[in-house]
């Protein structure tokens, strides 16, 4: 449009908060995938052992149903141990997901060089993975400490308050460990699909990273005859900081300090990763 006509004018209309700019991101990436039907068969198929876990919850505080079975009734127990294997199920699941969402929230942007574009907004580096990770935060909820939390408040309105009062511990072990779960998933999701443009194979790099760095870290014990190496099996690792959370005596294996430096390296190096790929410009020498 030409100056001289005058015809531009600013826009007068509300501002939103700078905070919540960056929402703006997962939103529209929650509703690209609500349309994606391979994402919502993996999320209801992700929600079916959420559900045999409730049956379980009701029938073990029904048990008086059962009397006449003997010695059933003493399997069906709610405690630390069964929602560590819910845990352990879930995570899986969660990977499941994350293989399939995260390739496709940051290697569009990197191919069709849309960076400049969201870095010459209001937007910083940070803002924007944060952004991005908002949106697998999202998806990977639904199916972690979301129907994990439903299952706790279940067992502890059918248990009674005493039940609630010895255990409250486990509904912090089941939100704050599926959230490092989680921050683990979705910086490894990220950090494939900044590398890779094609959305199957960031998918499968995202599986290899967990499932083939998990059978490196046992093929490394099995050749050095050495424990540590469980350390960097992310899924390993995480299950051993999961069993100190809910008060589980440890599996054989790396301790949990030491599964917790790893994992805080794997954090480390991931978003070192990220940091290194997404720059509005490369400079070529």
């Amino acid at each position: 449009m030409a100056v001289y006509r005058h015809g531009y004018t600013r826009y007068d209309g509300p501002l939103t908060p700078r905070r919540t700019r960056l929402l703006v991101l997962p939103r529209f990436s929650w509703q690209q995938l609500a349309g994606q039907k391979l994402m919502i068969s993996v999320l209801v198929s992700a929600m079916f052992w959420p559900i045999l876990c409730g049956l379980f919850v009701y029938v073990a505080n029904r048990a008086d149903l059962l009397a006449g079975f003997g010695a059933i009734p003493d399997l069906l127990r709610v405690d630390r141990n069964f929602f560590q294997i819910f845990m352990f199920v879930q995570s899986l699941a969660a990977i499941v997901l994350a293989a399939l969402v995260g390739p496709g929230l940051i290697a569009p942007d990197l191919s069709n060089g849309a960076l400049p574009l969201y870095f010459s907004r209001p937007l910083s580096r940070t803002e924007y993975v944060v952004a991005r990770m908002l949106a697998l935060v999202g998806i990977l909820s639904a199916v972690t400490w979301v129907p994990g939390l439903m299952l706790f408040s279940m067992q502890a309105g059918m248990a009674g308050s005493n039940w609630f009062a010895d255990n409250w511990h486990i509904g912090l072990a089941i939100f704050f460990g599926f959230l490092l779960w989680i921050l683990l998933v979705g910086l490894v999701a990220l950090a494939c699909s900044a590398y890779v443009k094609w959305k199957v194979v960031g998918g499968a790099l995202v599986l290899a990273v967990f499932f083939v760095l998990g059978g490196a870290a046992e093929l490394t014990n099995q050749i050095l005859r050495v424990e540590w190496a469980s350390a960097f099996n992310p899924a390993r690792a995480m299950d051993q900081v999961w069993r100190a959370m809910l008060g589980i005596d440890p599996a054989p294996g790396p301790g949990t300090t030491t599964c917790v430096i790893a994992l805080a390296l794997m954090v480390l190096v991931l978003i070192a990763v990220i940091e290194r790929r997404l720059r509005p410009v490369q400079v070529v020498s």
